[in-house]
């Protein structure tokens, strides 16, 4: 048994210390899921509409991934997205590869909201268009009651070569106490 740091709320503490078994710890590289980088619709046509496989963005790297329920809403846009924009110098610092957002949306609204964040460059930008990944990791989240459809939890990690290193979920997408730049990099 392997130790995952998942931090949930709970009775008002925040509990960091989960165990699991390592198969639980690790994304499936040789997984079909695939995720669509950020782009404009004729960077879509020209690329054939490709998809990025997992083992693309994650064999052999080190990365930070953020998940967040949707592009253009409150608190994604006003602090989840600069938090790690602010923190690109200390992620690079700590060794990590790239920076990576990723949303159950479509891969336009996705570019569109980096690009109206000021993000492309800093940070890549993946749209979960049909919600697999983060329903294979058990992220996913049903806000049909918010007018939003399924969604992804709030969520920051860290993973190597596939392998979940840190992982801090909010207990409410609303909350943004765990799930920030600054608190996967203390956790690194």
């Amino acid at each position: 048994m392997a130790a995952m740091m998942v931090r949930q709320r709970g009775q008002g503490l925040w509990r960091s210390a989960v165990t699991m078994s390592s198969a639980a710890m690790r994304i499936d590289l040789d997984s079909e899921v695939a995720l669509q980088e950020a782009r404009t619709w004729d960077e879509g046509v020209s690329s054939k509409f490709s998809t990025t496989s997992l083992s693309e963005l994650f064999k052999g790297k080190k990365i930070a991934i953020f998940g967040l329920p949707g592009a253009f809403t409150g608190v994604c846009s006003q602090k989840h997205v600069p938090s790690f924009m602010n923190n690109c110098d200390k992620f690079k610092e700590k060794g990590v590869d790239s920076i990576v957002c990723v949303s159950v949306n479509d891969p336009y609204t996705m570019n569109a909201w980096a690009e109206k964040l000021g993000a492309k460059g800093k940070i890549k930008f993946y749209g979960d268009f049909d919600g697999k990944f983060h329903k294979t990791l058990g992220l996913d989240l049903d806000l049909t009651g918010a007018l939003l459809g399924p969604r992804s939890q709030r969520y920051a990690a860290l993973v190597e070569d596939g392998n979940i290193k840190v992982l801090n979920v909010e207990e409410v997408p609303s909350d943004f106490k765990v799930s920030d730049a600054e608190t996967l990099l203390k956790g690194m």
